[in-house]
């Protein structure tokens, strides 16, 4: 059974980390090995529950609601950047005293990812990788097909198109980035829209979307940190995604290796921890017993 918003909610806690207040959750089993979550956009943590429990058994598990995200502060104005997620995702892993952990993320934490594993093989890392595994998201801004909604927002209409942001009009979009068989439930639905709004957060996505120019002008840097990798590298990736789906690990194939590990999920969308949590926890385990 996966964990309501409040229950998720409740099983966190709040913590200061460079001035800001940010919700993370720790199983706290700190003989275990680590394994440190980076959710994607525009959604938060919660987006793990489905595999929290069963990855819990055998890992400690911490991930963060990212600034701007989910139970976290949410300033408006700010200037969001990529650079200060990892920033604070590196300040939340040395507060927690993770000295080595993997770590596993999506979409917009693929990103973030990238950022980190850049200072990781620059040896500036905060802590010790031991593995990288992305699920689906723009590992290259000339393979990421944003939606309509993603283009407006950054577009210099993008401030009207935030404001006429409905509950209708999220389902609409977020639905599509879903597989064929696996689209969100109503109940889903409301909570993922429930978070987007937390602590009136409906106002930041205008801002948040700034990662798509992030993106492109620091390419080079974060596609170099994918080919001069100092961990092993995994893909997990719903296929069917129209965004980041069949396309982007073919270009992953071309620009970084045809021999990293991989599992292509051919019926699932853009959230395939979401979609079909049993087959990307087992391709999950499958990758670091393969380390």
């Amino acid at each position: 059974m996966v964990m309501s918003i409040q229950q998720w909610r409740e099983r966190g806690h709040f913590t200061r980390l460079l001035g800001r207040e940010i919700f993370f959750l720790d199983s706290g089993e700190q003989e275990k090995p680590a394994i440190f979550l980076i959710h994607g956009f525009p959604t938060s943590s919660w987006d793990w529950a489905p595999i929290w429990s069963a990855l819990s058994e055998s890992y400690r598990v911490v991930a963060l609601d990212m600034l701007g995200f989910g139970f976290s502060e949410k300033p408006n104005p700010h200037t969001y950047s990529i650079m200060e997620q990892a920033d604070l995702c590196e300040a939340l892993i040395s507060e927690r005293k993770l000295a080595r952990f993997h770590v596993l993320a999506h979409d917009y934490g693929d990103t973030v990812a990238q950022e980190l594993l850049a200072r990781q093989n620059e040896g500036r890392g905060v802590g010790r990788w031991v593995s990288l595994c992305l699920l689906n998201g723009g590992l290259f801004p000339e393979t990421h097909r944003a939606r309509l909604i993603q283009k407006l927002l950054i577009s210099p209409l993008g401030p009207w198109i935030n404001q006429l942001l409905s509950k209708r009009s999220f389902d609409k979009s977020f639905s599509a980035v879903f597989g064929p068989q696996t689209k969100p439930s109503p109940e889903e639905l409301e909570s993922f829209w429930s978070l987007v709004n937390e602590r009136d957060g409906k106002h930041v996505f205008r801002n948040l979307i700034s990662y798509m120019s992030d993106r492109k002008r620091h390419r080079e840097r974060w596609v170099s940190a994918l080919q001069n990798s100092v961990v092993p590298i995994g893909l997990i990736n719903g296929s069917a995604d129209p965004v980041s789906g069949a396309h982007m690990i073919e270009r992953y194939r071309e620009v970084v290796s045809r021999d990293q590990f991989t599992v292509q999920l051919a019926q699932i969308g853009h959230y395939p921890q979401v979609e079909a949590p049993n087959e990307v926890l087992e391709a999950y385990l499958r990758f670091l017993r393969s380390i």
